[in-house]
């Protein structure tokens, strides 16, 4: 008799096809919380070998999953070390146990190939609430079982999202926590995020740092988000996508948005680490070229251009020192790219130096275009101290507002007869009063902006009028953080040609293009207020 007619004769899940065979259970809860329920785990564990020992299956182990939906099963871990575990025994037969079918799969196509799996491994299922039937009518009952687990599980994916849309329209937040965040459960708003320590005191100074410009680049902020103790467990350039997601994200500003379910940006019930001014100035900060570029690590003294000039081949210049026959050693720049006609062909530091300084100095402003400059710096500041009045007068008009409704919850909570009325109208009271004092924080008061303005002006003039008098002051690092804010890009140095630029920076060309322009209106089409704005905020704190 062949084998395939004792598979035929001997029916999957008898005492006969049991004969033999070692017992293997497969238990799985699509939730951490589940694992402490009636339905978690142990419990599973436990039912499934009880069976085995009423059948008189030896027990061998268990395969614990912790896995949410359906979908492929080799995307669970516990499956995937069950099925080598079954592979690298080949010898040994198994029946692998569990205790309802929805654990087994809740995909309908998954469901039969998982089935196809175990049946070319010669492996018997049994399940504690259905049994596996081999026949036409026992296939179609299963068909209609996996079905319903499939139905399930996608009816249940529709509510939860359904109710978690809900609260983000409400303007909350019902995923998993931010960081910077802790989620909280509040009498009134139910899960809430509010700030925690290192939000307040590490995250939120690290993005306005990046919005002033203190930190130029996503990788500044993610070296002092680790040198704080942001995150501990790896080097900063491994952060750089966490970096970009939280500065992208309106959450860190008291704002919610989900595209993905067609939720515009709107005001969160959370309070934002920033404000949304901070994070506008963030995004058009990110759209520079700087933002994005990593300042070297090897930045050293001897070649503070190395990571700054290109190559025509499009590939940066390294730069090193090279050893003559008397010893001596000499600084050169060049290019490692093969096939490129300047491949290690050294260019004498002095030249690649010098002619960057009279890149610079090609910069400086003629003196009507320094005019241009004051005039067009006087003009912004003027607006934007308008604009800081207006602001001040919109947070009063607030503040009295919030005055007139502490008043009534105060009415309403003497006349509340009942602790539970009286509690909810105080928690009210105790709300308005924080916002009170937070708007009260926020107005400028008589500050007189003359001083900081001519500060601010002087810096700023000094800089853009003759930038490498400031250039041959600061370190290797900082040279590298002012090139970037004087040029939008690396230039290009060929041995041949020299420098092909022949623009100024780009600080000192938008005021000359100001001048080229009709100077007495002294228009400000391109030109980014945001900037002098910037200026205003740092010489006024």
């Amino acid at each position: 008799m062949t084998s395939k007619t004792i598979k035929n004769v001997i029916k999957p899940g008898t005492p006969e096809d049991l004969q033999g065979r070692l017992g293997v259970v497969y238990a799985r809860v699509s939730s951490k919380k589940q694992e402490t329920e009636g339905s978690g785990l142990d419990s599973q564990e436990q039912r499934c070998v009880s069976r085995l020992a009423a059948l008189k299956v030896p027990y061998e182990r268990t395969f614990p999953d912790t896995f949410s939906g359906g979908g492929d099963f080799m995307n669970r871990p516990a499956m995937r070390e069950l099925l080598l575990f079954i592979d690298t025994n080949p010898h040994r037969r198994f029946v692998v146990i569990f205790d309802d079918l929805s654990r087994f799969a809740r995909d309908v196509m998954f469901h039969f190939k998982l089935r196809n799996a175990f049946r070319t491994r010669d492996v018997t299922l049994l399940c504690l609430n259905y049994n596996f039937d081999e026949s036409e009518e026992g296939e179609f009952i299963e068909l209609i079982f996996a079905g319903k687990a499939q139905l399930d599980r996608r009816q249940n994916t529709r509510q939860v999202i359904q109710k978690m849309k809900a609260r983000v329209d409400a303007g909350y937040w019902p995923f998993s926590r931010k960081r910077g965040y802790d989620m909280i459960r509040h009498h009134d708003h139910g899960k809430l995020a509010v700030p925690n320590k290192q939000g307040l005191e590490v995250l939120a100074p690290a993005l306005e740092g990046f919005a002033n410009g203190t930190l130029l680049r996503q990788m500044d902020v993610a070296r002092q988000l680790v040198e704080k103790g942001f995150w501990t467990r790896r080097g900063p350039e491994k952060y750089l996508s966490e970096v970009k997601a939280m500065l992208t994200d309106p959450f860190y500003a008291g704002y919610i948005e989900y595209p993905k379910w067609g939720v515009d940006r709107k005001e969160g019930r959370h309070k934002g680490l920033i404000s949304l001014s901070t994070f506008e100035l963030i995004q058009r900060r990110l759209s520079k070229p700087y933002a994005t570029t990593r300042l070297r690590l090897d930045i050293s003294p001897d070649f503070p251009l190395r990571g700054l000039i290109d190559c025509a081949c499009g590939v940066s210049l390294t730069a090193a020192f090279s050893k003559n026959h008397q010893g001596k050693l000499h600084p050169y720049y060049l290019c490692r790219k093969k096939g490129c006609e300047f491949y290690g062909k050294s260019i004498r530091r002095d030249a690649v130096e010098s002619g960057f300084r009279d890149v610079m100095e090609r910069g400086q402003l003629k003196p009507h275009v320094a005019q241009i400059m004051e005039v067009v710096f006087e003009k912004v500041w003027k607006e934007e101290s308008k604009e800081f009045s207006k602001r001040d007068d919109e947070i009063i008009k607030k503040v009295a507002g919030l005055e007139s409704k502490l008043e009534q919850l105060t009415d309403l909570a003497c006349r509340a007869q009942t602790d539970l009325l009286r509690g909810v109208y105080e928690s009210k009271m105790e709300e308005c009063s924080s916002k009170i004092l937070a708007l009260g924080d926020r107005v400028g008061g008589n500050t007189d902006l003359a001083v900081p303005y001519r500060t601010a002006l002087s810096k700023a003039t000094s800089l853009v009028r003759s930038p490498y008098p400031v250039w041959q002051k600061l370190s290797a690092k900082e040279q590298h953080e002012l090139f970037f804010f004087l040029f939008d890009e690396k230039i290009i140095y060929t041995k041949t040609e020299g420098y092909r630029t022949s623009e100024t920076s780009t600080a000192a060309r938008l005021f000359e293009d100001l001048a080229a322009d009709d100077s007495a209106s002294v228009d400000r089409t391109g030109f980014e207020p945001a900037t002098l704005s910037l200026q205003m905020r740092c010489s006024t704190n």
